[in-house]
């Protein structure tokens, strides 16, 4: 199994920019299609974007393409959440998530075996 680690969350004025990033470790990563998921207070954990294991296809939730981008680097293991031009509704709490082996992207939590715990990001005034 893939254990996960979420950094880089904060707090940021609408308009800001931020970085999450998800360490993986155990399991081999590079074969790992992974996601990233979100989870406002009161809600259900929504769908933000996901990655190939290759890298090479992407997927985003509507309300987030042009404004984030997915990406990974395999040599060390890591997943990136590049987000600009936030918003207050972008407010929660930013999982990543890993499947144990797939072909392309997968934007059903369902889908996924490994969980991080969750980094908070807040957009705020």
């Amino acid at each position: 199994q893939v254990q996960l680690v979420e950094s880089g969350g904060g707090l940021v004025q609408p308009g800001g920019s931020l970085r999450p990033s998800c360490a993986a470790s155990g399991r081999t990563f590079t074969k790992s299609p992974m996601g990233w998921f979100r989870q406002a207070p009161g809600k259900e954990r929504d769908f933000v974007a996901a990655i190939s294991w290759t890298g090479s296809n992407t997927y985003y939730a509507d309300s987030v393409k042009g404004r984030f981008t997915i990406s990974r680097d395999n040599a060390e293991n890591i997943l990136y959440l590049s987000m600009n031009s936030l918003k207050p509704e972008d407010t929660a709490v930013y999982y990543c998530a890993a499947k144990f082996f797939g072909t392309t992207y997968y934007y059903s939590a369902q889908d996924y075996d490994s969980w991080g715990q969750g980094t908070q990001v807040t957009v705020s005034s």
